[in-house]
Protein backbone atom coordinates (compact mmCIF):
# COMPACT_ATOMS: atom_id res chain seq x y z
CA UNK A 1 0.00 0.00 0.00
CA UNK A 2 1.59 3.76 -1.20
CA UNK A 3 2.20 6.04 2.00
CA UNK A 4 1.75 9.14 -1.06
CA UNK A 5 -0.49 11.65 -0.16
CA UNK A 6 -3.76 12.34 -2.10
CA UNK A 7 -2.25 13.87 -4.95
CA UNK A 8 -5.17 16.90 -6.38
CA UNK A 9 -2.52 19.25 -8.68
CA UNK A 10 0.47 18.24 -10.70
CA UNK A 11 4.05 19.42 -8.52
CA UNK A 12 6.55 22.18 -9.29
CA UNK A 13 9.61 22.23 -9.34
CA UNK A 14 11.67 25.09 -9.43
CA UNK A 15 15.09 23.36 -10.52
CA UNK A 16 15.61 20.66 -13.50
CA UNK A 17 14.26 17.53 -12.62
CA UNK A 18 17.23 16.14 -13.59
CA UNK A 19 19.14 17.76 -10.78
CA UNK A 20 16.64 17.21 -8.55
CA UNK A 21 16.31 13.26 -8.72
CA UNK A 22 19.50 11.01 -9.07
CA UNK A 23 18.27 8.06 -11.20
CA UNK A 24 15.45 8.23 -14.17
CA UNK A 25 14.02 4.96 -14.15
CA UNK A 26 12.71 4.87 -17.58
CA UNK A 27 9.82 2.73 -19.42
CA UNK A 28 11.11 2.26 -23.07
CA UNK A 29 8.40 1.69 -25.18
CA UNK A 30 6.55 4.89 -25.93
CA UNK A 31 9.05 6.57 -23.77
CA UNK A 32 12.51 6.08 -25.43
CA UNK A 33 11.16 4.34 -28.37
CA UNK A 34 8.31 2.93 -30.24
CA UNK A 35 9.16 0.04 -32.87
CA UNK A 36 12.42 0.26 -34.35
CA UNK A 37 13.05 4.33 -33.97
CA UNK A 38 13.98 6.28 -31.09
CA UNK A 39 11.04 8.87 -30.11
CA UNK A 40 11.58 12.59 -31.01
CA UNK A 41 13.89 14.16 -29.18
CA UNK A 42 14.69 11.33 -26.69
CA UNK A 43 18.43 10.85 -27.62
CA UNK A 44 19.18 14.19 -27.06
CA UNK A 45 17.28 14.69 -23.64
CA UNK A 46 18.38 11.69 -22.07
CA UNK A 47 22.42 12.99 -23.36
CA UNK A 48 21.67 16.29 -21.75
CA UNK A 49 20.16 14.31 -18.80
CA UNK A 50 23.11 12.50 -18.23
CA UNK A 51 25.34 15.33 -18.47
CA UNK A 52 23.53 17.03 -16.02
CA UNK A 53 24.50 14.05 -13.70
CA UNK A 54 21.28 11.92 -13.41
CA UNK A 55 21.47 8.60 -13.52
CA UNK A 56 19.81 6.52 -16.46
CA UNK A 57 17.91 3.27 -16.17
CA UNK A 58 16.26 1.47 -18.62
CA UNK A 59 13.17 -0.06 -16.67
CA UNK A 60 10.55 -2.54 -19.36
CA UNK A 61 7.98 -4.64 -18.71
CA UNK A 62 8.74 -6.56 -21.89
CA UNK A 63 10.52 -9.50 -21.08
CA UNK A 64 11.38 -11.10 -24.32
CA UNK A 65 14.73 -9.83 -25.31
CA UNK A 66 17.60 -10.40 -21.94
CA UNK A 67 19.45 -6.92 -21.04
CA UNK A 68 22.10 -6.65 -22.72
CA UNK A 69 20.37 -7.39 -26.04
CA UNK A 70 17.96 -4.05 -25.10
CA UNK A 71 21.37 -2.57 -24.10
CA UNK A 72 22.51 -3.04 -27.58
CA UNK A 73 19.28 -1.93 -28.92
CA UNK A 74 19.54 1.43 -27.40
CA UNK A 75 22.88 1.95 -28.41
CA UNK A 76 22.33 1.46 -31.67
CA UNK A 77 19.91 3.89 -31.51
CA UNK A 78 22.38 6.61 -29.76
CA UNK A 79 21.39 5.85 -26.46
CA UNK A 80 24.81 4.35 -25.24
CA UNK A 81 23.46 1.57 -22.43
CA UNK A 82 25.29 -1.57 -20.70
CA UNK A 83 23.57 -4.52 -19.40
CA UNK A 84 23.27 -3.11 -15.70
CA UNK A 85 21.72 -0.12 -16.97
CA UNK A 86 18.58 -2.17 -18.09
CA UNK A 87 16.17 -3.84 -15.63
CA UNK A 88 13.54 -6.16 -17.13
CA UNK A 89 10.57 -7.77 -15.41
CA UNK A 90 12.45 -10.85 -16.51
CA UNK A 91 14.51 -10.07 -13.34
CA UNK A 92 11.87 -9.14 -11.10
CA UNK A 93 10.10 -12.45 -11.94
CA UNK A 94 12.91 -14.47 -11.47
CA UNK A 95 13.80 -13.32 -7.96
CA UNK A 96 9.74 -13.43 -7.14
CA UNK A 97 10.30 -17.54 -7.77
CA UNK A 98 13.44 -18.07 -6.62
CA UNK A 99 12.12 -16.87 -3.27
CA UNK A 100 9.22 -19.14 -3.77
CA UNK A 101 10.87 -22.79 -4.87
CA UNK A 102 13.78 -24.43 -3.93
CA UNK A 103 17.06 -23.79 -5.62
CA UNK A 104 17.81 -26.08 -8.92
CA UNK A 105 14.07 -26.66 -8.85
CA UNK A 106 12.18 -26.92 -12.71
CA UNK A 107 10.69 -24.17 -13.72
CA UNK A 108 8.20 -24.20 -17.16
CA UNK A 109 8.72 -21.21 -19.50
CA UNK A 110 6.44 -19.67 -21.42
CA UNK A 111 7.60 -16.63 -23.39
CA UNK A 112 11.15 -15.26 -25.37
CA UNK A 113 14.41 -16.23 -24.33
CA UNK A 114 14.73 -13.06 -22.13
CA UNK A 115 13.24 -14.77 -19.39
CA UNK A 116 15.88 -17.33 -19.68
CA UNK A 117 19.12 -15.98 -18.48
CA UNK A 118 17.77 -14.09 -15.28
CA UNK A 119 16.40 -17.73 -14.71
CA UNK A 120 19.33 -19.59 -14.69
CA UNK A 121 21.22 -17.16 -12.70
CA UNK A 122 19.35 -17.69 -9.99
CA UNK A 123 20.11 -21.74 -10.41
CA UNK A 124 16.70 -22.60 -11.40
CA UNK A 125 16.24 -25.21 -14.66
CA UNK A 126 14.31 -24.41 -17.12
CA UNK A 127 12.03 -26.74 -18.99
CA UNK A 128 9.19 -26.27 -21.37
CA UNK A 129 6.81 -29.04 -20.96
CA UNK A 130 4.55 -29.31 -18.01
CA UNK A 131 5.38 -33.44 -18.12
CA UNK A 132 8.59 -32.38 -16.89
CA UNK A 133 7.23 -32.11 -13.45
CA UNK A 134 8.22 -28.40 -12.83
CA UNK A 135 7.74 -26.48 -9.47
CA UNK A 136 6.48 -23.15 -11.24
CA UNK A 137 5.61 -21.25 -14.46
CA UNK A 138 6.93 -18.25 -15.87
CA UNK A 139 4.64 -16.40 -18.57
CA UNK A 140 6.09 -13.40 -20.14
CA UNK A 141 5.91 -11.77 -23.85
CA UNK A 142 7.06 -14.38 -26.36
CA UNK A 143 6.55 -11.71 -29.48
CA UNK A 144 4.57 -12.26 -32.46
CA UNK A 145 6.35 -15.91 -33.78
CA UNK A 146 5.48 -17.47 -29.82
CA UNK A 147 4.04 -21.22 -30.51
CA UNK A 148 0.01 -21.37 -29.23
CA UNK A 149 1.76 -24.39 -28.35
CA UNK A 150 3.15 -22.85 -25.26
CA UNK A 151 0.05 -21.94 -24.03
CA UNK A 152 -0.93 -24.94 -23.80
CA UNK A 153 1.72 -26.15 -21.69
CA UNK A 154 1.15 -23.42 -19.50
CA UNK A 155 -2.56 -24.29 -18.70
CA UNK A 156 -1.57 -27.92 -18.08
CA UNK A 157 0.82 -27.39 -15.56
CA UNK A 158 -1.93 -24.44 -13.83
CA UNK A 159 -4.52 -26.96 -14.10
CA UNK A 160 -2.40 -29.68 -12.40
CA UNK A 161 -1.98 -26.94 -9.13
CA UNK A 162 1.66 -25.79 -10.80
CA UNK A 163 2.50 -22.27 -8.95
CA UNK A 164 2.18 -19.50 -11.73
CA UNK A 165 4.40 -16.28 -12.16
CA UNK A 166 4.10 -13.81 -14.68
CA UNK A 167 6.44 -11.48 -16.01
CA UNK A 168 3.98 -8.29 -16.64
CA UNK A 169 0.27 -8.24 -17.34
CA UNK A 170 0.49 -5.24 -19.52
CA UNK A 171 -2.73 -6.12 -22.47
CA UNK A 172 -1.13 -3.87 -25.47
CA UNK A 173 2.30 -3.20 -26.48
CA UNK A 174 2.17 -0.08 -28.47
CA UNK A 175 3.48 -0.14 -32.07
CA UNK A 176 3.59 2.22 -35.38
CA UNK A 177 0.56 0.04 -36.68
CA UNK A 178 -1.62 0.95 -33.45
CA UNK A 179 -1.43 -1.54 -30.09
CA UNK A 180 -0.63 -4.69 -30.17
CA UNK A 181 -2.02 -7.61 -27.95
CA UNK A 182 0.99 -7.77 -25.26
CA UNK A 183 1.68 -10.64 -22.41
CA UNK A 184 -1.54 -9.85 -20.34
CA UNK A 185 -3.71 -11.01 -23.47
CA UNK A 186 -1.45 -14.28 -23.28
CA UNK A 187 -2.25 -14.59 -19.67
CA UNK A 188 -6.26 -14.41 -20.19
CA UNK A 189 -6.26 -17.44 -22.32
CA UNK A 190 -4.55 -18.95 -19.58
CA UNK A 191 -6.81 -17.85 -17.03
CA UNK A 192 -9.81 -18.54 -18.64
CA UNK A 193 -8.88 -21.83 -19.15
CA UNK A 194 -7.69 -22.69 -16.10
CA UNK A 195 -9.66 -20.50 -13.38
CA UNK A 196 -6.54 -19.81 -11.91
CA UNK A 197 -4.45 -16.29 -11.22
CA UNK A 198 -0.66 -15.40 -11.76
CA UNK A 199 1.34 -14.00 -9.52
CA UNK A 200 2.76 -10.58 -11.24
CA UNK A 201 6.26 -9.36 -10.92
CA UNK A 202 6.31 -6.22 -13.72
CA UNK A 203 5.11 -2.87 -13.32
CA UNK A 204 2.77 -1.92 -11.26
CA UNK A 205 3.27 -4.74 -8.96
CA UNK A 206 6.14 -4.12 -6.28
CA UNK A 207 8.20 -7.25 -7.35
CA UNK A 208 9.36 -4.85 -10.04
CA UNK A 209 10.03 -1.48 -7.85
CA UNK A 210 11.89 -3.72 -5.54
CA UNK A 211 13.94 -4.88 -8.25
CA UNK A 212 14.70 -1.63 -9.76
CA UNK A 213 15.82 -0.06 -6.86
CA UNK A 214 18.03 -2.89 -5.87
CA UNK A 215 19.85 -3.18 -9.26
CA UNK A 216 20.35 1.01 -10.25
CA UNK A 217 20.81 1.61 -5.96
CA UNK A 218 18.70 4.94 -6.54
CA UNK A 219 18.01 6.70 -3.23
CA UNK A 220 15.66 9.29 -4.46
CA UNK A 221 14.42 8.31 -8.13
CA UNK A 222 11.92 9.19 -10.87
CA UNK A 223 9.85 7.06 -12.57
CA UNK A 224 9.20 7.90 -15.88
CA UNK A 225 6.69 6.63 -18.73
CA UNK A 226 3.42 6.58 -20.80
CA UNK A 227 1.55 4.18 -19.14
CA UNK A 228 -1.07 5.34 -16.18
CA UNK A 229 -1.59 1.73 -15.87
CA UNK A 230 1.69 0.42 -15.09
CA UNK A 231 4.35 3.43 -15.39
CA UNK A 232 2.32 5.41 -12.89
CA UNK A 233 0.67 2.85 -10.61
CA UNK A 234 3.48 1.52 -10.11
CA UNK A 235 5.50 4.86 -9.20
CA UNK A 236 2.02 5.62 -6.76
CA UNK A 237 2.59 1.75 -5.24
CA UNK A 238 6.71 2.26 -4.86
CA UNK A 239 5.93 5.67 -3.12
CA UNK A 240 8.26 8.18 -5.77
CA UNK A 241 7.57 10.75 -7.72
CA UNK A 242 6.94 10.27 -11.53
CA UNK A 243 7.14 11.65 -15.07
CA UNK A 244 4.46 11.31 -17.40
CA UNK A 245 5.32 12.16 -21.12
CA UNK A 246 3.04 12.17 -23.61
CA UNK A 247 4.84 10.00 -26.75
CA UNK A 248 2.95 6.94 -25.88
CA UNK A 249 -0.07 5.24 -25.26
CA UNK A 250 -1.95 7.88 -22.40
CA UNK A 251 -3.75 10.66 -23.99
CA UNK A 252 -4.41 13.87 -22.02
CA UNK A 253 -8.36 13.43 -21.58
CA UNK A 254 -7.12 9.91 -20.03
CA UNK A 255 -5.08 11.95 -17.60
CA UNK A 256 -7.52 14.55 -16.93
CA UNK A 257 -9.56 11.32 -15.66
CA UNK A 258 -6.84 9.48 -13.53
CA UNK A 259 -8.02 8.37 -10.69
CA UNK A 260 -5.56 8.92 -7.44
CA UNK A 261 -2.71 5.78 -8.12
CA UNK A 262 -2.58 7.09 -11.57
CA UNK A 263 -1.72 10.65 -10.99
CA UNK A 264 1.96 11.95 -11.84
CA UNK A 265 3.57 14.73 -9.98
CA UNK A 266 4.92 15.78 -13.29
CA UNK A 267 3.37 15.63 -17.26
CA UNK A 268 5.98 16.74 -20.06
CA UNK A 269 5.10 16.38 -23.97
CA UNK A 270 8.66 14.32 -24.40
CA UNK A 271 11.58 13.59 -22.48
CA UNK A 272 13.04 16.88 -22.75
CA UNK A 273 11.15 17.55 -19.42
CA UNK A 274 13.46 15.69 -17.82
CA UNK A 275 15.94 19.01 -18.44
CA UNK A 276 13.24 21.32 -17.26
CA UNK A 277 11.29 22.39 -14.12
CA UNK A 278 7.99 22.45 -13.40
CA UNK A 279 5.36 25.83 -13.30
CA UNK A 280 3.87 26.23 -10.38
CA UNK A 281 -0.05 25.03 -10.40
CA UNK A 282 -2.74 27.16 -8.05
CA UNK A 283 -6.06 26.22 -6.84
CA UNK A 284 -7.33 29.85 -6.05
CA UNK A 285 -11.09 28.85 -5.21
CA UNK A 286 -12.98 25.83 -4.33
CA UNK A 287 -16.44 25.77 -2.50
CA UNK A 288 -18.89 23.05 -1.96
CA UNK A 289 -17.61 19.56 -1.75
CA UNK A 290 -16.95 17.04 1.02
CA UNK A 291 -13.34 16.66 1.83
CA UNK A 292 -12.30 18.58 -1.30
CA UNK A 293 -14.35 16.73 -3.63
CA UNK A 294 -17.08 18.29 -6.41
CA UNK A 295 -18.10 21.73 -5.91
CA UNK A 296 -16.45 24.58 -8.05
CA UNK A 297 -12.40 24.93 -8.71
CA UNK A 298 -10.24 27.37 -10.06
CA UNK A 299 -6.86 26.10 -11.31
CA UNK A 300 -4.26 28.54 -12.71
CA UNK A 301 -0.92 27.62 -14.32
CA UNK A 302 0.72 29.95 -16.93
CA UNK A 303 -1.56 32.16 -18.55
CA UNK A 304 -4.45 29.53 -18.35
CA UNK A 305 -7.37 29.28 -15.99
CA UNK A 306 -9.21 25.85 -15.43
CA UNK A 307 -12.23 25.79 -14.31
CA UNK A 308 -15.46 23.12 -13.03
CA UNK A 309 -18.90 24.11 -11.61
CA UNK A 310 -21.92 25.75 -12.95
CA UNK A 311 -24.80 24.26 -14.78
CA UNK A 312 -22.45 22.45 -17.63
CA UNK A 313 -20.72 19.10 -16.29
CA UNK A 314 -17.43 20.20 -18.24
CA UNK A 315 -14.05 21.40 -17.38
CA UNK A 316 -13.92 25.15 -18.91
CA UNK A 317 -10.54 26.51 -19.82
CA UNK A 318 -9.60 30.13 -20.80
CA UNK A 319 -6.54 31.88 -21.08
CA UNK A 320 -3.48 31.54 -23.21
CA UNK A 321 -0.18 29.86 -23.58
CA UNK A 322 1.87 27.05 -23.35
CA UNK A 323 -0.46 24.04 -24.09
CA UNK A 324 1.07 21.73 -21.22
CA UNK A 325 0.63 24.55 -18.93
CA UNK A 326 -3.33 24.36 -20.04
CA UNK A 327 -3.00 20.53 -19.31
CA UNK A 328 -1.37 21.21 -16.06
CA UNK A 329 -4.56 23.55 -15.06
CA UNK A 330 -7.07 21.05 -16.14
CA UNK A 331 -5.39 18.47 -14.47
CA UNK A 332 -5.61 20.51 -11.27
CA UNK A 333 -9.39 21.46 -11.32
CA UNK A 334 -9.99 17.45 -12.64
CA UNK A 335 -8.07 15.91 -9.71
CA UNK A 336 -9.44 18.45 -7.05
CA UNK A 337 -12.92 18.09 -8.31
CA UNK A 338 -12.56 13.97 -8.32
CA UNK A 339 -11.10 14.09 -4.87
CA UNK A 340 -10.49 10.09 -4.17
CA UNK A 341 -12.30 9.49 -7.54
CA UNK A 342 -11.90 9.92 -11.00
CA UNK A 343 -12.79 12.80 -12.74
CA UNK A 344 -16.39 12.85 -14.86
CA UNK A 345 -16.19 15.81 -16.16
CA UNK A 346 -16.41 16.69 -20.27
CA UNK A 347 -12.72 18.23 -21.29
CA UNK A 348 -13.36 18.02 -25.18
CA UNK A 349 -13.44 21.67 -25.83
CA UNK A 350 -10.52 22.15 -23.44
CA UNK A 351 -8.24 19.87 -25.41
CA UNK A 352 -9.47 20.59 -28.49
CA UNK A 353 -7.90 24.13 -27.75
CA UNK A 354 -4.86 22.89 -26.06
CA UNK A 355 -4.87 20.74 -29.56
CA UNK A 356 -4.30 17.22 -27.21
Amino acid sequence: MSSQPLRTRPDACAEPLCTVYDTALLDLDGVVYVGGAPVEHAVGALAAARTNGMRLAYVTNNASRPAAAVAERLTAMGVPAAPADVVTSAQAVARLVAEEVPPGARVLVVGGEGLYGPLRERGLVVVESADDDPAAVVQGYGGPGMPWGRLDEAAFAVQRGVPWFASNADLTLPSPRGAAPGNGAALAVVRLVTGAEPRVAGKPEPPMHRETIIRTGARRPLVVGDRLDTDIEGAYNGGVDALLVLTGVTRAAELLAAPPRHRPAYVAADLRGLSAGQPEVAVSALSGGAGGAGGDVTARCGGWTASTGGTDPELRLDGAGQPLDGLRALCAAAWTYAGEGACGLDAGKALVRLGL
